[in-house]
């Protein structure tokens, strides 16, 4: 089974310096009927005006990946790690027992779109973590690239949960097979372009769950860039 989230029922909130859309209830936006999936508990497409980002704020028993499309986040917490997040990279902070950050965009001219996303930990009160790493295009371009596992295999970051995250980037004819174990979920969300799921249509900014299937082809109509979260 598929079942579509549409881009433009997100939450969507426009501060000005932030234009953000939440796929699941996130601060002001609430729906009861969209409270994650699995254990994705959070999907936040942001675009940052230049010089513009969050101050400090804290988070704890959340793994936090950002995933940045375009532009460059420059990140600060309290363990002592500063970066920027550029295309290709993709960074994850552990929260666990408490991490205090800000994130802000690196440019004073150029805005920065990414994407925050939330995964419930396997377990509460572990120590805070993290890691950031490159994931080049070409290796994305064609395949389903692990980027994030349980086990922190292939290279991937280590999330602490039993998920595995895939980033690709598809042109039209390059289509895409995932096969899921049993009781196995998946979530695809697509950044951009156009795409068909297993012959459901995706528009840019449309999430799917799938469950009870066996596998999945994605197939794009337009060039394409997505993630799937392969979830027990």
């Amino acid at each position: 089974m598929i079942n579509v989230r549409p881009s433009l029922e997100r939450g969507h909130a426009n501060q000005g310096w932030l234009d953000t859309r939440h796929t699941f209830s996130f601060a002001r936006y609430y729906d009861p009927r969209q409270m994650g999936f699995r254990a994705l508990r959070v999907i936040n497409e942001d675009r940052v005006q230049p010089g513009r980002g969050f101050g400090e704020h804290s988070h704890r028993d959340m793994e936090i990946l950002t995933y940045v499309v375009n532009g460059a986040l420059a990140h600060v917490d309290s363990t002592g790690h500063r970066a920027v997040i550029a295309p290709g990279d993709v960074q994850r902070m552990s929260a666990g027992t408490g991490v205090t950050h800000s994130e802000y965009n690196a440019s004073e001219t150029e805005p920065v779109h990414f994407l925050q996303i939330w995964i419930v930990p396997a377990e509460n009160g572990l120590a805070p973590g993290y890691e950031q790493r490159h994931f080049r295009s070409e290796d994305k371009r064609g395949t389903l690239w692990l980027i994030a596992a349980g086990d922190g295999r292939d290279g991937a970051l280590t999330v602490h949960q039993d998920a595995n995250l895939f980033a690709a980037l598809l042109e039209p004819g390059e289509g895409v097979r995932h096969d899921l174990a049993a009781d196995r979920h998946a979530w695809v969300q697509l950044i951009s372009g156009r795409a068909l799921l297993s012959g459901t249509p995706l528009e840019a900014g449309d999430g799917a769950a799938v469950s009870g299937e066996d596998s999945l082809e994605i197939n794009p109509v337009k060039p394409s860039e997505l993630l799937l979260f392969d979830l027990s």
